[in-house]
C-alpha cells in the first residue's frame, strides 16, 4: 500500500509537478503517469477562467457599427404603427376618414369658403319648365361644386358636407354604445361563466333574432316632438342612436366573450390570482388591456355598418327630418329625378360609397397590424 501511495502521490499535487517542484521530477515517474500529467498538462490552460479587461466590455448604449443609430426596443404599439405603415391601402383608408371627418367638424367655415348656405333656395338657376337645374351635369359650375338640387336649387355640396355631421356623428355614437355594452357583457360572460355565460349568451341569441329594422321603422315613426328634455332634431338623434348602438351589441359582445374565454386560462391570470389580486383588478388591469386590440378593430368596422343603417333610416323617411340635410334623405329625393337629374344620386351615393370603403380597408388593416396571424 506505501509503495501506491508513493506512486500516486504526486496526482494529488499536480500543480506543483507542474511546475517542477525539485522533490519530484517527470523522469522519476513510471511510464503510465507521465502520460496522465502530459494530458493534465495539456487541459489545464483549457479550464483555466478567462480574464477580461473590463475596459473592452462594450457599454449599453453600444451602437452597430456603420450605423451610427442607438439600439432600442420597440413597444407593441411601435410594432403595430409600423406594420400599419407598410399597409398603403389601410393608410390611405386612414387619411380618407381623416379627410371626411375634418370635413364635418369644419363644414361650415368650408362651406362659407367655397359653397353657399345648405337650406339657400337658388330658383333662378332652375329651369320653370323642367324643374331641372339650368346647364349640364346638375348645374355644376365654380360657384355650386356639386351642382345643385331640382326645384329648389339648394347647393349640394354644402349639404353634401352637413349631411357627413349627422351620419358620422349617428354612426359614431351608436357604435360607442355598443362597444360599452358589449364589452362589458362579453367580458363578465367569459370571465364568470357558468350560469351568468349562460344567461348573456341567450340574450345575446334574442338580441341577434330581433328584426331590428322593422322595429326602428315602428319606434322611429312614432317619435313625439319632445320626451326626454330632448325636442326635434336632438330627439330623434337620440332614438335613432340608441336603437342601432342597443340592438347591435351582441356582434362585438360574441368577439369579447370569446377572447375572455381564451385569456382567462392564460399564466398572467393565474399568477394575478396567485398572488391575491381581486376580481375587479383582474377584469380592468388585465383583461380589458389584452382586450383593446379587438375592440379598436370591431369598433372600426361597426361605424360603416352604422353609416348605412342610418342612412337606410333616412332614406325610407323615418331618420333625421328635412330640411336637415342627411345622405340618404338626399338619396331618396333623388329617386325622384333619376330620369331626368340623373347627377343628383351622385354627391350622396359617391359620399356613403367612399366613407363605408375607407372605413372598412382601414380596419382591415388595423386588424392585420394588431394580429399578423389573421393574413
Amino acid at each position: 500500500m506505501s509503495r501506491f501511495g508513493n506512486a500516486f502521490s504526486p496526482i494529488g499535487d499536480s500543480r506543483r509537478i507542474g511546475t517542477h517542484d525539485e522533490r519530484f521530477t517527470p523522469a522519476s515517474l513510471g511510464e503510465p503517469l507521465r502520460a496522465l500529467l502530459a494530458h493534465q498538462e495539456v487541459l489545464q490552460p483549457v479550464t483555466a477562467p478567462l480574464e477580461v479587461d473590463p475596459a473592452a466590455t462594450a457599454p449599453p448604449e453600444a451602437t452597430l457599427e456603420g450605423l451610427g443609430t442607438q439600439i432600442q426596443g420597440r413597444s407593441l404599439g411601435q410594432i403595430a404603427w409600423m406594420r400599419l405603415r407598410r399597409d398603403k391601402v389601410a393608410m390611405t383608408g386612414g387619411a380618407v376618414v381623416i379627410l371626411l371627418i375634418a370635413g364635418a367638424l369644419f363644414a361650415p367655415l368650408i362651406v362659407g369658403l367655397l359653397g353657399h348656405p345648405p337650406n339657400e333656395f337658388n330658383q333662378e338657376l332652375i329651369d320653370p319648365d323642367t324643374q331641372v337645374p339650368i346647364g349640364r351635369w346638375g348645374g355644376i359650375s365654380r360657384d355650386f361644386l356639386f351642382g345643385i338640387e331640382p326645384v329648389n336649387g339648394r347647393d349640394l355640396f354644402s349639404r353634401t358636407l352637413y349631411g357627413a355631421q349627422i351620419s358620422l356623428l349617428i354612426a359614431t355614437l351608436a357604435t360607442v354604445l355598443s362597444v360599452v355594452i358589449g364589452t362589458v357583457a362579453g367580458v363578465i360572460a367569459g370571465y364568470v361563466g357558468g350560469w351568468v355565460d349562460t344567461l348573456i349568451s341567450r340574450l345575446m341569441d334574442i338580441f341577434l333574432a330581433f328584426p331590428l329594422l322593422v322595429f326602428a321603422l315602428a319606434l322611429a315613426g312614432v317619435i313625439p316632438n319632445e320626451a326626454f328634455g330632448l325636442k326635434g332634431d336632438q330627439l330623434r338623434i337620440a332614438v335613432i342612436v340608441f336603437i342601432i348602438g342597443f340592438f347591435n351589441w351582441p356582434y362585438i359582445g360574441r368577439i369579447i366573450r370569446g377572447q375572455t374565454l381564451s385569456l382567462r386560462e392564460r399564466e398572467f391570470i393565474d399568477a394575478a390570482r396567485s398572488l391575491g389580486a381581486r376580481q375587479h383588478h383582474i377584469l380592468f388591469k388585465e383583461l380589458l388591456p389584452n382586450l383593446l386590440a379587438p375592440i379598436l378593430v370591431y369598433a372600426t368596422l361597426l361605424i360603416p355598418s352604422n353609416i348605412l343603417f342610418e342612412a337606410a333610416l333616412s332614406y325610407l323617411g323615418v331618420g333625421v327630418q328635412p330640411p336637415r340635410a342627411t345622405w340618404g334623405g338626399m338619396l331618396s329625393d333623388a329617386t325622384q329625378w333619376y330620369q331626368v337629374d340623373p347627377e343628383f344620386m351622385l354627391p350622396p351615393g359617391l359620399a356613403i360609397f367612399v366613407t363605408v370603403l375607407a372605413f372598412n380597408l382601414f380596419g382591415d388593416g388595423l386588424r392585420d397590424a394588431l394580429d399578423p396571424r389573421t393574413r
